[in-house]
């Protein structure tokens, strides 16, 4: 585990908002990416960020700089290397977090791989490794993440799926299913956690309670988009109705306002980004 605590007194520290302030955050693959904007734009409503990675360092030192240099002052940030397709590391990261920071109030379920084959080309390897990471290491996330939610009585759970999930695509049915199956995943928990929320007494009319939604990003400008060679990029582009890729931090804008407790009376729910492609 890595971390840095924030200094006070740099002018370059943005003012951050106060929905999430006293919350802390764990944000799966949160080094890069989606997973990064994710993380700032939670800190910049006052969350504590725990970073999770799988096993690239030097992105996590990195990560840990930049976000010192735009939150100096204001926020507290740390990052786990862990396996989330291992449900003991799935664990350990989360008693990290807690350890580190006291509490876990929202999980972001952000990590993500893709191998890309035909089906019937596809081995089995392939197909489990997407599957163990995308959908059963989300699963083992929050899994653990509950254990210590449901006991507080509230807490956020929010994947990060796919449009890819309900469109499919060629040469990725393994990646197709992995993020279709965090639908089912969330709509199950959603329900699961009111009815021992309930159970428990842990549901009154007050309570901000825990909730459980999921995130569809459509061609979002990473590492991963940025690899499509430039004449697919352009086609896929022209079937966006607003012409362009998106932003990652406009899927992380979505992720923070269904933190917030204002977003208590939205769960199992599902929440495209994508530009309106799926029209």
């Amino acid at each position: 585990m890595t971390s840095v605590e924030m200094f006070a007194g740099s002018e370059r520290s943005p003012a951050p908002g106060g929905k999430l302030k006293g919350r802390v955050a764990l944000v799966t693959g949160g080094t890069r990416g989606i997973g990064a904007a994710i993380c700032r734009s939670l800190a910049g409503q006052g969350a504590s960020i725990a970073a999770g990675y799988s096993g690239n360092s030097e992105r996590a030192q990195t990560f840990l700089k930049e976000f010192e240099a735009q939150f100096a002052g204001t926020i507290r940030a740390s990052a786990h290397q862990g396996n989330v397709s291992n449900p003991a590391d799935c664990r350990r990261v989360v008693e990290e977090v807690i350890a580190e920071h006291g509490r876990l109030d929202i999980l972001v379920n952000n990590a993500g791989i893709t191998v890309d084959k035909l089906a019937v080309k596809m081995k089995p390897e392939d197909w489990c490794k997407v599957v163990d990471v995308n959908l059963s290491g989300a699963f083992f996330m929050a899994q653990a993440a509950l254990e210590h939610m449901l006991t507080r009585g509230t807490g956020r759970i929010i994947n990060v799926s796919s449009i890819i999930g309900e469109t499919g695509n060629i040469g990725q049915v393994n990646y197709a299913a992995s993020k279709a199956g965090l639908f089912g995943m969330t709509k199950a928990l959603a329900k699961e956690t009111a009815f021992l929320l309930q159970k428990n007494g842990l549901l009154t009319e007050d309570s901000i309670g825990i909730t459980v939604n999921a995130v569809t990003p459509g061609v979002i400008g990473t590492e991963m988009v940025e690899a499509i060679p430039e004449k697919i990029l352009d086609r896929v582009v022209a079937q966006i109705p607003f012409r362009r890729v998106g932003r990652p931090e406009e899927v992380a804008r979505v992720v923070h306002f269904l933190a917030a407790d204002a977003a208590s009376y939205i769960t199992g729910q599902v929440w495209a980004v994508n530009g309106g492609l799926d029209m």
